[in-house]
């Protein structure tokens, strides 16, 4: 624990440098009002600060710059309750979820100069909202599966023989009513499938049809959204090719990121990961502010910002915390529709 002087300091010395990108002097600081102490106090204190890992010395004569371990001091204990610096309102009434997640990224990305990454709700957590059967052809039939959130999904069959139209228009009316409502990864979808009544025929085209739901939700991967990364790199000037390299290979790759958001999902509120408290190399220059969003006790994907280490982030926290609430509300309108 710091003196309350010495979390003045700290806390000044981080808004300073989060503002300018330029280490702090004690002759700034000195200077503050706000900090009634002389030079030589500061100068004692800004030493302390350092010896404790709070701050760094760049070179002989320049100020302090907050360490990793300052930030997380700064978030954990300075950073003013309930400051945000910024309101959203995502416009995500009446799209459909990969519209909406389109839209959160660009949001969050303009109103922060940051990276936005939002994760969409696993597929084979919606369910089935309505199926299509269609006679493409006399030996081609499609079937369209539209799902609770808004996706979907086309499959076309070839048969050897020309298909009834009657039984096509049948199908469509049977799997509607034994499938809807059902998620595209439940176990029942087989045993409604399985009606001793049906007819060779029928049972014979319902097992033709059946990949298409079971291949939908066993192939589904996991969707990321981003947006700014070019902003973020003009933005914050990155010099370290190799750190821009790092970051783009993951983002592309994908898996180690979402392996990392995930670990959003089991918390209650905002998480923060600053500098080398991130695991993957391509972020240890950098800072991850995420959270979950989702259904009542059933969360479905993540929302964050990356950006640099000296982010604002009493903005960044609220703006996070803002668009998952707004997205879990939007969820549980879709997924109750």
């Amino acid at each position: 624990m710091l003196t309350p002087r010495q979390e003045l300091i700290l806390r000044k010395v981080v808004l300073a440098y989060q503002a300018t990108v330029q280490p702090v002097a004690s002759r700034t600081l000195a200077a503050d009002p706000e900090l009634p102490a002389g030079s030589s106090t500061v100068r004692h204190e800004l030493a302390q600060l350092e010896e404790l890992g709070l701050l760094a010395h760049p070179h002989t004569s320049a100020g302090r710059v907050p360490t990793d371990a300052g930030y997380r001091y700064f978030v954990d204990r300075l950073l003013p309750a309930g400051r945000s610096g910024a309101t959203i309102e995502l416009e995500l009434t009446r799209r459909e979820v990969d519209a909406a997640m389109r839209a959160t990224t660009e949001t969050l990305s303009q109103i922060t100069n940051l990276l936005a990454i939002v994760s969409a709700p696993p597929i084979n957590t919606a369910t089935i909202r309505h199926i299509e059967v269609l006679l493409l052809q006399p030996q081609i039939v499609m079937i369209v599966i539209i799902t609770s959130s808004g996706g979907v999904s086309k499959r076309i069959l070839a048969f050897d023989a020309a298909v009834d139209n009657g039984v096509v228009a049948w199908a469509a009316e049977f799997l509607n009513e034994q499938l809807v409502g059902l998620g595209l990864g439940a176990r029942k979808l087989h045993s409604r499938l399985s009606d001793p009544t049906l007819s060779q025929s029928e049972r014979s085209f319902l097992d033709r049809l059946m990949p298409a739901f079971t291949n939908l939700a066993a192939t589904a991967e996991d969707s990321l959204y981003f947006d700014g990364t070019a902003r973020l790199f003009s933005e914050y000037r990155f010099h370290d090719v190799t750190q821009i390299n790092a970051l783009m290979q993951m983002l592309e790759g994908r898996v180690t990121l979402l392996e990392m958001l995930r670990s959003a999902l089991d918390e209650r509120d905002v998480i923060v990961r600053i500098g080398a408290e991130n695991e993957p190399p391509a972020l240890r220059s950098l800072a991850m502010v995420a959270m979950g969003y989702g259904l009542p006790l059933r969360p479905l994907g993540t929302v964050s910002l990356i950006g640099p280490v000296a982010m604002d982030y009493g903005m960044t926290i609220g703006v996070v915390r803002q668009a998952a609430a707004q997205l879990s509300r939007f969820v549980e309108e879709v997924y109750d529709a």
